[in-house]
């Protein structure tokens, strides 16, 4: 797990559950903009569909889709905070030299430290949302048929 979110997790700032958002996030970003799935090892049945490139692109699309669902619910502050957290892995104090020049490198860090916390529990917020939508419109497709 990335520095900064276990940081926030052993400090009490989040939740496992936000954590685990964040590493949904992170997942999706890195097959999203680089390709690189990194899944865990599952035992896999013989009758495992290998995706050839049409549908592995169309799968990186997805998780893309995803991506921007989350943008359009978070915002481009909250993007940017996932970003510098996750995909370039700064510490707080380096996040707060960057979002916060003109405060001292203390209270900077106060700030962005809260300002990720607050983001990665509506990250957790927004994947519940989506996990209940999911299943709302799961159900109602099975009462129509």
């Amino acid at each position: 797990m990335l520095t900064t979110v276990q940081a926030l997790l052993n400090a009490g700032d989040i939740g496992q559950d936000a954590a685990n958002a964040a590493e949904r996030w992170y997942r999706d970003w890195m097959f999203a903009r680089e390709g690189v799935a990194d899944c865990a090892p599952a035992p896999q049945a013989e009758s495992t569909t290998r995706h050839d490139a049409v549908s592995w692109q169309l799968v990186r699309g997805r998780a893309s889709a995803r991506l921007t669902d989350v943008r359009a619910a978070l915002g481009g502050c909250g993007e940017v905070r996932l970003c510098l957290m996750m995909v370039r892995e700064l510490s707080f104090s380096q996040m707060g030299k960057i979002l916060f020049p003109h405060l001292s490198e203390a209270r900077a860090r106060l700030k962005v430290s809260a300002q990720c916390a607050m983001v990665l529990e509506q990250l957790e917020s927004f994947y519940a949302t989506a996990r209940q939508r999911h299943a709302s419109e799961k159900s109602s497709y099975k009462k129509e048929f």
